[in-house]
């Protein structure tokens, strides 16, 4: 794939930008999208898996999307390492019309539809043609048009063009962070990332979802000073930790306090975000004013 600078009639995406632009028929419609984000090694992957399947106990129709090459962010709902729509297409020499949805689509907890979009080779190709491919695959099979809540779990500490590119199809961008210096400063980047593709796609910023924190004073203090807004708090458990290692989500987990707790806060989340949040609009820090905002010297 080459990529083009922007044609005259488009937008800018963001100033100075050079970015993959998915075809306008690859939108989707009818579904609410959500884009999940955030440091590397977080939790989006749990966040996003219990986040579907709770949408599922609210009885929508659910699809989560993988993309990350390593393709495990759904396996706590599939019990499995699933295929990739790279792998699959390569598989058929990248001639889509081969392939049927049962060969890159498996139906995880609950009734989630999972897909793992994977990712290019390291140092290769863009993983903002992979999004295209696998939407413009779910498009062309019609596997979108019963869906009612998409969510596209994103590579961690990347926020190019390539994996920018589920910002493009997304109502809502999720946040996810830890009360710590290194999740908040990934944190303003990814906010100016979505500011940046706001100005030329229907996405906005929903909040943050704090994570693995005892505590929520920093995330707090600099949603307040960013005209950001927290939208759910899971405490670093140790029900949450095994649930990854037993491959499940927390619904499937055995009764406890820790893990009620938990359920509860992603019913809640998933029925506020059904019902809408109100978009932000986050003003992101200069890399030393965060410095300086969070005690650095």
């Amino acid at each position: 794939m080459v990529l083009l600078d922007q044609p005259a009639a488009t937008p800018p995406d963001g100033e100075g930008s050079v970015q993959f632009h998915p075809d306008a028929d690859l939108a989707i419609k009818g579904a609410k999208v959500f884009a999940v984000y955030g440091k590397g090694g977080i939790g989006k992957s749990t966040t996003s898996s219990n986040l579907s399947a709770a949408f599922s106990k609210l009885g929508q129709r659910v699809l989560q999307i993988g993309c990350d090459p390593k393709h495990d962010s759904t396996f706590t709902l599939t019990k499995k390492l699933m295929p990739t729509v790279i792998d699959v297409l390569e598989s058929v020499d990248f001639h889509s019309e081969e392939l049927r949805p049962e060969d890159y689509m498996f139906e995880g907890y609950n009734g989630v539809m999972c897909v793992e979009a994977g990712g290019p080779p390291a140092g290769t190709g863009c993983g903002g043609y992979v999004v295209g491919q696998t939407v413009k695959l779910l498009k062309q099979h019609h596997l979108l048009d019963e869906t009612d809540v998409v969510i596209f779990d994103v590579l961690g500490d990347v926020v190019c063009g390539g994996f920018a590119a589920p910002l493009q199809h997304a109502d809502r961008a999720i946040i996810v962070a830890a009360n710590d210096f290194d999740s908040i400063f990934a944190m303003n980047r990814i906010i100016a990332a979505i500011g940046a593709k706001a100005k030329s796609y229907d996405v906005r910023l929903a909040g943050v979802v704090a994570n693995r924190s005892a505590e929520t004073d920093e995330i707090d203090r600099f949603a307040a000073a960013t005209g950001l807004k927290r939208l759910a708090h899971f405490k670093d458990l140790d029900a949450i930790r095994r649930s990854r290692l037993k491959k499940c989500t927390l619904f499937e987990m055995d009764d406890s306090p820790d893990v009620e707790t938990a359920r509860n806060e992603y019913m809640k989340l998933a029925a506020t975000l059904w019902a809408g949040v109100e978009p932000l609009e986050a003003r992101p820090m200069k890399d030393r004013d965060i410095f300086d905002f969070l005690g650095f010297e």
